[in-house]
């Protein structure tokens, strides 16, 4: 490996995967800050997530670039120039990238760290890849990362700055009663494996229903509309549909407000934690690497997680017991 020099003043940072994995990564962006005073962190996100990274206090600029889209070739030398031109003195890729690896080499940043795979013989530091395993939380592995720039912090926690107004004029619209508590709940995942049955949420959301001073939400993406209208769309008064009617910026303001976010294991999970709305997460824990012990929510001691090798022995009323212990906090 080559000797790093003592300061560090241009970074860039890539973690541009899902905006749940990109949440993650906010203490090693702070490590990077706290270990370099006066670095300027350029972080390379999906375009999906460029509102959402503007609200991280520790990067400095956001570059939008979507990964698995097949780019021009105008386009990646473009990328490539403007690397050059702005003499990075280290690059770190902190979701494994071939194309970033490439293009950091390319772009003559003298120091690149990743992970020892997918052209690791561009990079100069260089971690075993072994997140699969699930052996700790994914904020921990991302500080080992960046720890190989010599980076480090004792504050582990993630942050957002986002101000909770710009979502009110939304709730207005739904009529979500003013002064009201709320409770939001997300009953989407990625993948299929890790939903709880939406007969199970259903259910929980009529127990939540009659839970006096409670309004519930339901949130998700505009993929998720259609189909949430259909299975939640008849719950009466103490309900309100909002999915797919949020950017990720007002779905995290829309948290904030919340008492509670109960889900499973997502993006709006890792969401909610940021803006320190606590979770009642449901989890398999039979799927090497993708357990609570790598993907729950961060800090684990705010939050409350249940956890099966088959989601559907989760019952509503174990679900809505997690509730009530978690409000009493």
């Amino acid at each position: 490996m080559k000797d790093l020099p003592l300061k560090l003043k241009q970074i860039l940072v890539v973690r541009n995967d899902r905006f749940g994995e990109f949440i993650l990564n906010i203490p090693a962006l702070r490590a990077l800050k706290e270990s370099f005073p006066g670095c300027r962190l350029s972080c390379v996100v999906d375009p999906a997530t460029s509102e959402l990274a503007g609200c991280v206090p520790y990067i400095d600029r956001v570059i939008s670039w979507k990964s698995g889209k097949r780019h021009s070739f105008l386009e990646k030398v473009s990328l490539i120039h403007w690397i050059r031109k702005n003499r990075f003195d280290a690059a770190v890729m902190l979701n494994p990238s071939k194309e970033f690896n490439f293009f950091s080499w390319a772009g003559g940043v003298p120091y690149r760290a990743g992970y020892d795979h997918k052209a690791a013989y561009l990079l100069t530091h260089k971690i075993k890849d072994d997140k699969y395993l699930g052996l700790k939380h994914e904020v921990e592995y991302n500080l080992d990362l960046v720890a190989l720039l010599g980076a480090g912090t004792q504050d582990k926690s993630l942050t957002l700055k986002v101000e909770s107004g710009i979502i009110d004029k939304l709730l207005d619209n739904y009529a979500v009663p003013k002064g009201g508590r709320l409770i939001a709940v997300h009953p989407w995942a990625s993948d299929k494996r890790k939903l709880w049955p939406q007969e199970s949420f259903l259910a929980l959301c009529r127990l939540l229903a009659q839970k006096s001073g409670f309004t519930t939400l339901i949130i998700g993406s505009l993929d998720n509309q259609t189909q949430s209208a259909g299975v939640f769309g008849g719950l009466g008064s103490g309900v309100r549909d909002l999915t797919g009617k949020t950017s990720l910026k007002e779905l995290a303001a829309l948290l904030k407000k919340s008492a509670l976010l109960i889900s499973a294991d997502s993006g709006p999970m890792h969401l909610a934690c940021a803006v320190g709305t606590p979770v009642v997460a449901l989890f398999r824990n039979d799927l090497p690497g993708k357990t609570s012990g790598r993907w729950g929510p961060w800090p684990k001691e705010r939050s409350r997680v249940i956890e099966r090798d088959d989601l559907a022995r989760i019952t509503p009323d174990e679900v809505m017991a997690a509730v009530e212990e978690m409000l009493k906090r």
